[in-house]
């Protein structure tokens, strides 16, 4: 029972919490939500470089982005590399965290070692795999030692490119995937596994049929953050490829900053705006079939 003179306390709490998120609210306003919103009319107009007159256009620049292939190459290439970071990313992370979920002195330095690479820049990541993969890099030199004379260029692969960056994404953010799976594994009870145990359940039906399952809060949160930051990749993709070899690892932001290089404002606007709303048709319906996985 909510007594009269507590009502004035929740009241205050309310209050409180609000001042607190007021300056993210604030931030996340000025910086997203304005741009983003002013970005819009952009992408239905005829804005560039070349020319004073910017004029409503409708959907002719999405029209034209898609007769030109530009569009159409951009989201199929963004989608491929997103579903391969993603499984990438979630195996290692799941793998990395069942095997460090004790809490002891060795696990716990290897825990930060894995936690590293979240510390790097982005585009120092992409640099870094860039050399490794380079012709006469260290890949190419180790695999060498095995088999002699052996020199390929990866990037310049396109198959081999748009994989070696879906690669370098997920291990560039695996740290925080491993430390979410991590925090899921010791909230299963112990009690629940030694039981199952007792009653002669292997490791793997343990970990399929009660691991897994207690960890949908955890796969949740993972699954649709490693899918939403890939759709939005660009940094690593900058750095290692440039959208090459050709457009065979041009993603809708590397896209996008291509067209806003050669002054095409209005379609960079428009390849902007196609980007969240891929990613809210994907991870709105992701989310809550993930959700009804947890409920049930």
């Amino acid at each position: 029972m909510v007594t009269v003179d507590a009502l004035p306390l929740r009241r205050t709490r309310r209050t409180t919490w609000l001042w607190f998120a007021l300056p993210s609210l604030a931030l996340v306003s000025l910086f997203f939500l304005v741009p983003f919103l002013l970005n819009i009319p952009f992408a239905f107009s005829s804005w560039s470089g070349y020319s004073t007159d910017i004029r409503f256009t409708g959907f002719a620049n999405w029209s034209l982005l898609w007769r030109s292939g530009t569009l159409g190459n951009a989201i199929s290439v963004t989608l491929v590399y997103a579903v391969i970071a993603m499984l990438v990313q979630n195996v290692v992370a799941l793998t990395l965290a069942t095997a460090l979920r004790r809490t002891t002195r060795v696990n716990a330095f290897f825990r930060s070692l894995f936690f590293l690479p979240v510390l790097i820049s982005p585009l120092a990541a992409g640099y870094i795999w860039r050399a490794i993969v380079a012709p006469q890099g260290v890949l190419n030199g180790a695999i060498g030692i095995v088999v002699p004379g052996f020199d390929h260029a990866w990037l310049g692969d396109p198959v081999a490119a748009l994989v070696i960056v879906a690669f370098v994404d997920a291990w560039k953010w695996s740290g925080i995937a491993t430390l979410v799976y991590i925090a899921g594994l010791n909230s299963i009870p112990s009690s629940l596994l030694e039981a199952a145990e007792i009653d002669g359940a292997s490791p793997a039906q343990r970990f399929w049929r009660i691991v897994f399952p207690l960890l949908a809060p955890a796969f949740t949160f993972n699954v649709v953050t490693t899918l939403i930051g890939a759709l939005s990749a660009y940094d690593i993709i900058a750095s290692t490829t440039s959208g090459g070899p050709g457009i065979a690892t041009q993603t809708l932001n590397v896209a996008v900053q291509q067209q806003f290089g050669q002054s095409y404002f209005g379609t960079a606007s428009t390849l902007s705006l196609t980007v969240t709303i891929l990613v809210v048709l994907i991870a709105v319906p992701l989310v809550a079939w993930l959700r009804k996985r947890e409920i049930a």
